[in-house]
């Protein structure tokens, strides 16, 4: 099995491609490594520099700390991933975590959920992160960026200059986007 690899935006996250299916219910982001019981993410989480994992349908991306340098780990990060997928394992996350049910939101929630999945989501997974809706309050839609986008210097801009101008320009009822 080859394991690629792709820089992000962010200097401290790297993009894994296994060339098999990662998650089966779309992307999460795990931060430690008491959160889970799958054992690849435990693995990677147990890499010393390593701060967090996050899974897209095909493709894993992993943010170390800023003093730990990629060549120190990037040769251990996919020899986990290999032995994962070698020792049968057909995806890493197979089922759903809590989150909210689409169905209780209002009308306003759902058209931003809706352009969040169409028109934004696909380009930041390219970057191997992620945009989730949070809430939509007095005009503000907050949203949680994860994977590569955490703590991505670009980050400020895309979410200003991009996210907030497309919701803008769709859904007049929406003035501002933050992240939290």
């Amino acid at each position: 099995m080859f394991v690629q690899t792709e820089i992000t935006p962010n200097p401290n996250s790297l993009k894994f491609i296994p060339g098999k299916i990662v998650s089966k219910v779309g992307s999460l982001e795990i931060n430690n490594k008491d959160q889970t019981d799958n054992k690849l993410v435990r693995d990677l989480l147990s890499i010393n520099g390593i701060k967090g994992i996050f899974l897209g349908d095909d493709f894993l991306s992993v943010m170390k700390e800023e003093a730990t340098n990629w060549d120190d780990i990037k040769h251990i990060v996919i020899s986990f991933i290999n032995e994962f997928y070698s020792d049968g394992n057909e995806f890493v996350i197979g089922k759903k975590l809590n989150e909210k049910n689409i169905e209780d939101l209002i009308d306003v929630e759902k058209k931003i959920i809706q352009i969040l999945d169409q028109k934004i989501r696909p380009a930041v997974a390219r970057d191997g992160g992620d945009i989730k809706f949070k809430e939509f309050s007095n005009g503000i839609v907050k949203v949680e960026l994860q994977g590569s986008c955490s703590g991505c210097p670009s980050s400020t801009m895309t979410l200003k200059q991009g996210v907030q101008n497309l919701l803008c320009h769709y859904i007049p009822e929406v003035k501002g986007v933050e992240a939290i």
